[in-house]
């Protein structure tokens, strides 16, 4: 099953930001509890070809750099599974989302920024090609059917829209006139327990089905919501995994962005805040601002 989602627009018109007007940074980290970090993160331009700027990916070299920038593309995977399922499934997520993306160029080429379903449909696309590709693999590695899944959560701006694609409970927020929005809707057992009135959030939180996903990359059920937004100059977005949001509230996270200096202090400093609370699990986060306007 495929959704999408809209939230009004003040403005369609799709605008080149300059390099220095973009400040984007993004981390992970295993834990004070976890072994492994099964997480993984990529923020890159989207170009002719991709550029990779950050990732927690290996051999990024084999992705294609160059081109003149159109857009910027961020992404967040939380793998589940035993032993290394998880890592592999997150890692061949956003490898395999990256190169569907990377070899998909002509919509953002053909599309005048004024057709958000050009870029829904495309990243629908994405995602349920990235969950045959992990299933697929998952068959091939382990015939017993010991599954693996990953959680995804992209955003792909094209200024000022920014298109929000959601598979799992890792998280998108939006900082922007001093409120902090969740974009993304957690896809756990919880939340469908919260939307039908069984619990409330705070008693859902406590439950085991807290963190058990309704929806994953690999899992039984896919459900890709696409949702898109509007930036403003000056506000922030976030990606994040629940390794993040399990020990920092929504008011300490907007606590740091309203005081942020950069987005690479804001990554490090919510870090260390989910580790000084326990660092249960792997840890992801990924901020960007658009810091002026010329």
């Amino acid at each position: 099953m495929v959704m999408t989602e809209t939230r009004p627009s003040s403005s369609r018109r799709r605008q080149i930001l300059l390099d220095d007007q973009i400040d984007v940074y993004g981390l992970t980290h295993a834990g004070l509890v976890r072994k492994t970090n099964q997480d993984h993160f990529l923020i890159a331009s989207l170009r002719k070809h991709m550029q990779v700027h950050h990732t927690s990916l290996p051999n990024v070299d084999q992705l294609p750099l160059e081109g003149r920038r159109l857009a910027y593309l961020g992404m967040v995977a939380d793998g589940v599974g035993s032993g290394s399922r998880g890592e592999d499934a997150s890692r061949h997520a956003i490898e395999t989302v990256s190169d569907f993306v990377a070899h998909s160029m002509e919509c953002y080429y053909t599309s005048d920024g004024t057709d958000e379903q050009v870029f829904s449909d495309a990243l629908e696309e994405a995602a349920m090609h990235c969950h045959e590709s992990v299933v697929r693999q998952a068959e091939r590695d382990d015939p017993d059917g010991r599954g693996m899944a990953t959680t995804l959560t992209l955003a792909l701006s094209v200024w000022p829209q920014t298109y929000i694609l959601q598979i799992g409970d890792s998280r998108c927020y939006l900082f922007q006139d001093d409120v902090l929005t969740q974009i993304s809707r957690d896809q756990t057992m919880a939340q469908e327990l919260i939307d039908r009135g069984v619990f409330s959030r705070s008693e859902a939180d406590r439950t085991r089905w807290a963190h058990v996903l309704s929806s994953a990359i690999g899992g039984k059920q896919t459900a890709p919501v696409v949702t898109r937004i509007d930036r403003k100059w000056g506000d922030v977005g976030l990606l994040c995994s629940d390794g993040l949001t399990k020990h920092v509230s929504d008011d300490r996270i907007a606590e740091r962005l309203r005081t942020m200096t950069s987005a690479k202090q804001v990554c490090n400093d919510l870090l260390q805040d989910a580790l000084d609370d326990g660092g249960s699990d792997n840890i992801t986060i990924l901020a960007s601002r658009v810091t002026q306007e010329h």
